[in-house]
C-alpha cells in the first residue's frame, strides 16, 4: 500500500457538461447563490468570489444518460449550521423541491437537482468530537433530517440569505463506478486516500487526513455500467488538489508506477479512473482555469 495521500488535500474544481448554460446559470446565481466569476464562450466560471468552484460548459444537444457511470452527486459544504439553515429557507421560497433530506451522523444534507439532473448536495459538518467510529470506520447513517430543526437556527435572528457564503467550497464528490473493487483500488492503492467507510457491499468513502468523505464510490446505479457517451450532461473532470508540489510529485509518481496512463497539463496530471471518471492533479497554489489547463474539451 502506498503512503496515505497528505491530510490537506481536498476536492477543488467540479467541471460539468450540461445542455444550456443561460438557464443552468440561473439556477446556480438564483437558487444556490454561486457568482459569476467570468464566461468565455460556451464555458461560465463560478463560485462564491475566490477560486473557481464549478465550471459549466454547454453542449448543445447533451442529454442525461441514465445507467452509466459518472458523477452521482457533487457537494457544496457550507462553514455552519445557520448558513445550511438560510440555504434551507431561501429553496422554499424559490419554490425549489428537496429530492432528499438526510442526518448522516457526521453531517446534515439537504440534495436538490439542477436543471439538467445534476444531484447537488448541500451540507454542512457536525464538529468531529461528535463523529463516530467503530475502530477506524466512521459510522454513517442516513436517517431523516429533522428540517424544522434546522430552520429553528433562524429563530430571533435577522439575517438575510446573501448567496453562497464565501468560505463555501466543494466538500466531495460522489461517483457512479462500474466495479468497486476496482475503483477502491485505484483511489487507495494507487492514490493513497484512506477508507473511512463502507455502505454495504456496494458503495465506499476514502478520504484524507480522517474527512468523512472526500470522494464516494457506489455502484448503485448497476455493476459493469458502462460509460456516458462523449458529451453527455455529467462529469467533465474533478480536482483532488493537494497541498504542494513535493505531493503533487509523489503521488504522481505512484500513478505512474502503477502503470496508469496521465497527462502532463501546466496545472496538473490528468488522469482517469477505471471508469473512465476525469481528474485533475493539483495543487492548492496553483489553480488556472480549465481554457488554461487545455482541459476544456474533455468529455466532451
Amino acid at each position: 500500500m502506498p503512503r496515505s495521500i497528505h491530510p490537506d488535500t481536498k476536492i477543488g474544481t467540479v467541471a460539468l457538461t450540461i445542455s444550456k448554460l443561460d438557464r443552468e446559470l440561473a439556477f446556480y446565481q438564483d437558487v444556490l447563490g454561486f457568482q459569476v466569476h467570468r464566461r468565455a464562450g460556451d464555458t461560465a466560471y463560478l463560485g462564491a468570489g475566490g477560486p473557481d468552484l464549478l465550471v459549466l460548459t454547454q453542449h448543445p444537444g447533451a442529454e442525461l444518460v441514465p445507467g452509466t457511470t459518472g458523477l452521482h452527486h457533487f457537494a457544496i459544504l457550507l462553514p455552519s449550521r445557520l448558513a445550511l439553515a438560510l440555504a434551507l429557507r431561501h429553496l422554499g421560497e424559490t419554490g425549489t423541491p428537496l429530492k432528499e433530506s438526510y442526518n448522516h451522523w457526521c453531517s446534515e444534507s439537504i440534495y436538490v437537482a439542477d436543471p439538467d439532473g445534476h444531484s447537488i448536495e448541500i451540507y454542512r459538518d457536525c464538529p468531529r468530537r461528535e463523529w463516530l467510529f467503530d475502530g477506524t470506520q466512521l459510522r454513517i447513517a442516513s436517517v431523516p433530517l429533522d428540517l424544522e430543526g434546522l430552520l429553528s437556527e433562524l429563530s430571533g435572528r435577522s439575517d438575510e440569505w446573501g448567496g453562497l457564503p464565501p468560505e463555501a467550497m466543494i466538500g466531495h464528490v460522489n461517483l457512479r463506478v462500474a466495479n468497486l473493487a476496482e475503483a477502491e483500488s485505484f483511489y487507495a492503492s494507487v492514490l493513497g486516500f484512506d477508507i473511512i467507510a463502507r455502505y454495504e457491499s456496494q458503495a465506499l468513502f476514502v478520504s484524507a487526513g480522517g474527512y468523512h468523505g472526500h470522494v464516494g464510490l457506489n455502484t448503485w446505479d448497476g455493476v459493469d455500467a458502462p460509460p456516458p457517451p462523449s458529451g453527455s450532461i455529467g462529469l467533465r473532470y474533478f480536482d483532488v488538489r493537494l497541498p504542494n508540489t513535493v505531493e503533487l510529485d509523489r503521488v504522481t509518481k505512484q500513478v505512474r508506477d502503477a502503470g496508469v496512463t496521465l497527462e502532463e497539463t501546466p496545472a496538473g496530471v490528468l488522469v482517469h479512473d477505471p471508469c473512465a471518471n476525469a481528474l485533475l492533479l493539483t495543487t492548492s497554489a496553483h489553480v488556472m482555469t480549465p481554457t488554461q489547463k487545455g482541459l476544456s474539451d474533455e468529455r466532451g
